[in-house]
């Protein structure tokens, strides 16, 4: 396409996303599962479409969006809950794998171990954007959101790799096990090594990242750079990038300015959103692709394949949840080499944290129902199978290569928008929410601790600089004021027995309140501009100012 009908294209792209989000907003239904529909859609009309170029995926998109997601994991979350994480994304994936693999050895007609474990690894990893997207709006609990997120954070590594041991048997026509776990291992400890290396470059680089200009651009860098030094040196880069988001997300607080804080924030926000727009439209136009060349294959090798696939994708994952739930707890306490210490004597909040960290890999009824559902696929799953070579080392065409593409699609399809669809009144019917009154208590716990700190640093300023008694006693009227507020909303949670956020009429009075001060002080400031007594850059610094104080007023009561 020329540059004038690409800059086109990619407008009306733009375009349909922000449309989708909207409607996606006021239906409940998940922008990810209706993107890929009018994708098809738009494929389906004459007219050129956007081919998937997985290098492209692979390096330009899928670096960003695991960057962000891991900036907003919590590390401390993740490693309580590291051992169903890793049983999901490394040894389910492993598994569904093989499972595929040996389905179409046996099952399909002429198809060898390799290619099927290969179309195995590029349907095994969830892709979690859609099941995140529907979770967050009904509210799911955390830590289904912290298993879900951390799933698909470090699924892709183990997929990739296990996708080029496959291709590199399928094209080689040799196989070693050893050499495979000898490949894995170095490929996932090189990674982790990686991505810890470039989280301490970036913290050195801390006094270029007061700017947040600076810091901005070395954000969007990190992922890239992260990813490519890990494929450079032959390991991992998808982890390497994972692991460093981690770190810097951990670290973030201690050592980046409040001002990159919310502008990186921002520009993240808007990378994601637009990232994953066009690469779900993306999925809807490889329609035309994977099945020009199925005229080939019987409809009952067709039918055979895509059964094997979608089956596998959909059973062994609640399969394998209902199995590794089901081991005797001391079975667990022993993989996971932690003790069973006696709390009686510890205070009430060490006893409930010590108790929620033994029991972080325990997972209800429920939550298996909807961790069973919330495996979709997406991008990632098509971007591997489209680097499947087109021919062997013989010079042989890649044993069906149009058929793994086939069934990878219609495993993306039916995941993405069947479940996508469908989870949310999944989550719904099993009454899994988060419980809003316990998340409000701790918040109010947590600013009441803040303040409190705040004010012991008052009386310490005050001892040392006698001279700032007048400045000393606003700040301390100021942070009373906000500590009185706060202990009055504890009050009020800990009254309520319901797990809703309780609501008060003082409260939400004050905060209609000082929005409607911030909004008179906004259109007073325009009225100056606009009668020529303010210039717009001063406008703008004023303006500024009242955005950030209007940021800090909560969307709901907290």
């Amino acid at each position: 396409m020329s540059i004038h009908s690409t800059l086109l294209f990619v407008l009306a792209a733009v375009a349909v996303i922000v449309a989708v989000r909207w409607v996606a907003g006021r239906t409940g239904l998940p922008a990810a599962a209706l993107l890929p529909l009018i994708g098809i859609a738009y494929a389906l009309l004459p007219g050129p479409n956007i081919g998937l170029d997985p290098d492209l995926v692979l390096m330009i998109v899928l670096p960003p969006l695991l960057y962000s997601a891991a900036l907003d994991s919590s590390l401390l979350d993740l490693r309580r809950n590291l051992r169903i994480v890793v049983s999901l994304s490394v040894v389910l994936v492993l598994l569904t794998g093989l499972v595929v693999g040996l389905g179409f050895h046996l099952f399909v007609a002429g198809a060898t171990l390799a290619a099927g474990i290969a179309v195995g690894a590029a349907v095994a990893p969830p892709d979690p954007v859609a099941a995140l997207a529907v979770g967050r709006r009904v509210n799911l609990p955390p830590k289904m959101v912290t298993i879900i997120q951390g799933e698909g954070l470090l699924n892709d590594a183990t997929a990739l790799t296990m996708l080029s041991v496959a291709v590199a048997a399928a094209v080689g026509g040799q196989f070693s096990f050893p050499a495979a776990v000898g490949q894995f291992v170095i490929a996932a400890v090189g990674g982790v090594a990686v991505g810890a290396a470039v989280a301490w470059a970036k913290r050195l680089a801390r006094p270029l990242t007061a700017d947040p200009l600076m810091s901005n651009a070395i954000s969007l860098a990190t992922p890239f750079v992260a990813y490519l030094l890990g494929e450079e040196l032959g390991v991992s880069g998808v982890l390497a990038v994972v692991v460093a988001g981690l770190i810097v997300g951990h670290q973030t607080p201690q050592f980046g300015s409040g001002a990159a804080r919310l502008q990186t924030n921002a520009v993240w926000r808007l990378v994601d959103f637009l990232l994953e727009g066009f690469v779900f439209l993306l999925i809807g136009q490889q329609l035309p692709e994977v099945v020009k060349n199925l005229r080939e294959y019987d409809t009952s090798t067709i039918v055979t394949a895509v059964a094997i696939s979608v089956g596998v994708v959909l059973l062994l994952r609640p399969a394998w949840l209902i199995l590794t739930q089901s081991l005797p707890r001391s079975l667990h306490t022993r993989l996971g080499g932690v003790a069973e210490p006696d709390d009686a004597d510890e205070p009430g909040s060490a006893r409930r944290a010590a108790r929620a960290d033994r029991n972080a890999d325990r997972l209800t009824t429920r939550e298996v129902a909807a961790l069973s559902w919330s495996g979709t696929r997406g991008v990632i799953s098509l971007a591997a199978i489209f680097t499947l070579p087109l021919t062997t080392d013989s010079g042989a065409p890649f044993p069906d290569r149009d058929l793994l593409l086939f069934c990878t699609f219609v495993v993306v399809l039916v995941t993405l928008v069947g479940q996508g669809l469908t989870f949310a009144p999944l989550v719904r019917r099993l009454g899994l929410r988060a419980d809003e009154a316990d998340q409000a208590r701790v918040r109010n716990e947590a600013r009441s601790a803040a303040v409190e700190a705040a004010l012991a640093r008052l009386d310490a300023v005050a001892a040392e600089e006698p001279d700032s008694a007048e400045a000393v006693d606003t700040t301390r009227s100021q942070l009373l004021t906000r500590l009185a507020r706060y202990r009055g909303r504890l009050d009020l949670i800990q009254q309520s027995r319901s797990s809703e956020r309780p609501t008060s009429p003082e409260y939400e009075t004050a905060l209609r309140i000082r929005r409607a001060t911030i909004d008179a002080q906004r259109e007073e400031l325009v009225r100056w501009r606009d009668a020529g007594r303010l210039p717009d850059e001063e406008l703008r610094v004023l303006e500024r100012e009242l955005d950030h104080e209007e940021l800090l007023l909560p969307k709901r009561s907290t």
